[in-house]
């Protein structure tokens, strides 16, 4: 067993790349060492701007030896008369690989077959890594990739090194001009230069020696332990940015924070400008006092010491105090334009080329936020707020500070409406309408911006389904996807129960104007994509797969139910009498399926011969009652509870009664009771898909 070190010294690589290839690199090494019969141990990557790197433990010395048996011809065709083989057999002991003495003959359920035993060794795990490294290497995705030089080969910057090593011996290979070796290279500025790595264990105490922190959660933990001290020293902390950690501490090798000081004027600007120019230009960190407000100091994260850190500390306050003061003139002159004029200016944005402007999509949105609160509260009031927070949602996309800063989209909007003295709500409801902007973020807090965000991002998907733009499995260009769940979520968050089917067939009609397409066939492809957005929620939540297609087969229409009908079928289905219940439902869904077009309200009592049918028929009523009434509570837990109640009537009359009779009008009778028994059970699910 011997320890693998695989490092790829290059050019300085983009923070934001370095994890991906990390992971790949770690998935992608380890497979090839399984499909290499190498066995090995745990695995662990390290990186660096300079550097890309993966220690693998427990290296077996040589490949794992296989065994097989290979079957050849029949015997009758292998070896003649007198038993000689034929060349049907030496031909198969040459593609096999074995002497021609060795085949043996095997019988088998078909006759005797010749057939060979051929193993194969195991190579030196330091051969078969010759081999593997540089598929791994070239193998490592970034978004964007480069030649140099006159090489073809590609990767994100260029190469200057690679360290291979199992245990204390070199893996020779070559990739065009580099070769492999057992020399690495420091900080680019603070160490001597080349280091000789012995053994892979030596690998990271010889980096730290020469100020390379190759582990990324020690720099981390050092980046915020580091600038904590520094913003206490201050007598205020850290403004908590994970993200900006992550990207710190893939710029350096060695953490050197500085703080800095800014004007104190500039703290009049809204923090949000502050600590995005701070954070997105140049990556420092904002530092708050006690009571969460900004003080006029930064810290920036250095990648070397210098003898003069305060001379370093001018440095990023001069670029800073640029940043700063444009910042403060594009603020100021936004605040000297009236908020119709930027809604105005939009007219000027494209939104989509097929789809028309920013003002186009402003005014669908406007129209479908007050669908919306007129369908869940009928309440003018929040009707108002609600067209007035849409009408201005975009405004800000024409500031000069959102075109500076364009994450500030929403945020700035936010705060143009509080300066012009709108409701505070109508002010939260144009910044969390983005919301969520990622998979698992926030969702809207206010009513209003929930109704907001769902209104502008229905209309962005009935749009690019109106004119052919569909996600497809390998791109979603203008993020449909996330955006259906973003409506899935806010309408569960918020309890908002109003007819989905209605809001997309309200959305799609917005488009009859830039499309050709029937609205009725965009509207259903709409529905479709929404309910297998569902689906795939539901499975994910634990909801098995058939409940989840029973479920939404009835209906998605009113999302909250939705989920609370799953979750309660997928409860009774772990009862232990569960299945002879879906059995019975099932029985009478598909009896009904198979039978022509009934009228569940012609039951007539005076037709029944049996028993066990005027028996079924008053149970029947009983639960109709009772579902009505828990149906309106939204209980459907307690509502399968009393269709379960049918279960023994419906078996004894299956017992009892043969459904197709002769006589034609007993029969239509009989189907006619099922048929409403059947209509009970769709308003949970389609029992038919369960399976029992």
């Amino acid at each position: 067993m011997n320890t693998l070190l695989l490092e790829i010294g290059s050019e300085e690589i983009p923070a934001g790349y370095i994890q991906p290839a990390l992971d790949a690199l770690r998935s992608n090494l380890l497979q090839k060492l399984t499909d290499a019969r190498l066995g090995h141990g745990e695995a662990k990557v390290y990186a660096t701007p300079r550097r890309i790197s993966i220690i693998v433990e427990g290296v077996a010395d040589k490949q794992t030896s296989i065994t097989e048996d290979l079957v050849g011809p029949p015997e009758s065709v292998g070896f003649d008369a007198d038993g000689n083989p034929t060349v049907a057999a030496e031909k198969f002991a040459e593609k096999a690989g074995v002497a021609l003495k060795s085949l043996k003959v095997k019988k088998t359920g078909k006759g005797k077959y010749l057939y060979a035993r051929k193993t194969q060794k195991g190579l030196s795990a330091k051969t078969v890594l010759s081999k593997i490294l540089p598929d791994v290497i070239k193998a490592i995705p970034f978004p964007k990739t480069m030649k140099w030089a006159d090489l073809s080969l590609v990767y994100t910057r260029p190469i200057h090194w690679i360290v291979a090593l199992l245990g204390e011996k070199i893996i020779s290979f070559t990739m065009e001009n580099i070769k492999t070796g057992r020399t690495t290279f420091g900080h680019r500025f603070l160490s001597s230069g080349k280091i000789t790595i012995g053994h892979p264990d030596e690998y990271l105490e010889k980096l730290r020696d020469a100020y390379v922190w190759a582990d990324i959660k020690e720099r981390k933990e050092g980046v915020e332990k580091q600038i904590a001290q520094q913003a206490a020293d201050r007598k205020g902390k850290v403004l908590f940015d994970p993200g900006l950690v992550d990207t710190v501490a893939n710029l350096i090798e060695f953490p050197a924070p500085v703080t800095g000081t800014f004007e104190k004027k500039y703290l009049k600007l809204p923090p949000q400008i502050l600590i995005t120019a701070m954070r997105e230009h140049q990556k420092y960190f904002a530092i708050i006092d006690k009571n969460e407000n900004l003080m006029p100091h930064f810290i920036a994260v250095n990648n070397t010491i210098t003898k003069d850190m305060n001379l370093v500390a001018k440095g990023h306050e001069r670029v800073l105090r640029a940043r700063l003061s444009d910042a403060e003139f594009f603020y100021e002159s936004d605040l000297k334009v009236l908020a119709e004029t930027r809604v105005n200016k939009l007219k000027g944005v494209l939104f989509q080329a097929r789809l028309g402007s920013m003002y186009e999509k402003m005014e669908r949105i406007t129209e479908l936020a007050g669908y919306l609160a007129q369908s869940i509260q009928n309440n003018p009031e929040l009707k108002n707020r609600a067209q007035k927070a849409a009408r201005l949602c975009k405004s800000d996309l024409v500031s000069h500070v959102v075109g500076e800063f364009p994450k500030l989209q929403g945020i700035m909007g936010k705060v143009y409406a509080g300066v012009d003295q709108e409701p505070e709500e109508v002010a939260l409801a144009i910044e969390e309408h983005y919301r969520p902007t990622f998979s698992g973020g926030v969702l809207p807090e206010t009513t209003t911006g929930a109704i907001v965000a769902i209104a502008d991002k229905i209309d962005s998907i009935c749009g690019c389904f109106s004119v052919g733009l569909l996600p497809t499995g390998a791109a979603d260009p203008y993020a449909l996807r996330r955006q259906g769940i973003g409506i899935i979520n806010i309408m569960l968050n918020k309890g908002f129960s109003f007819s989905l089917k209605q809001l997309i067939e309200k959305a799609t009609g917005l488009f009859a104007n830039k499309t050709k397409e029937n609205i009725a066939d965009t509207s259903e492809k709409v529905y479709v994509f929404i309910k297998t957005r569902i689906s795939r929620m539901l499975e994910e939540e634990g909801v098995s797969r058939d409940v989840v297609g029973a479920i939404v087969d009835i209906s998605i229409d009113h999302i909250p139910n939705t989920w609370k009908r799953a979750k309660a079928l997928d409860a009774l289905r772990s009862q232990p009498d569960f299945e002879p219940l879906a059995v019975a439902f099932k029985r009478v869904v598909n009896i009904i399926k198979k039978a022509p077009a009934i009228d569940a309200s012609a039951v007539d009592e005076s037709l029944f011969e049996n028993p066990s049918e005027t028996t079924l028929f008053k149970e029947l009523i009983k639960v109709e009652k009772k579902v009505e009434n828990e149906l309106k509570e939204g209980a459907f837990d307690r509502v399968l509870h009393h269709m379960a109640t049918l279960r023994n009537p419906v078996d004894s009359f299956f017992d009892d009664v043969l459904v197709m009779a002769d006589d034609l009008k007993v029969r239509n009778n009989r189907l006619s009771l099922l048929k409403r028994i059947a209509d009970l059970f769709e308003k949970i699910a389609d029992f038919s898909k369960i399976s029992a």
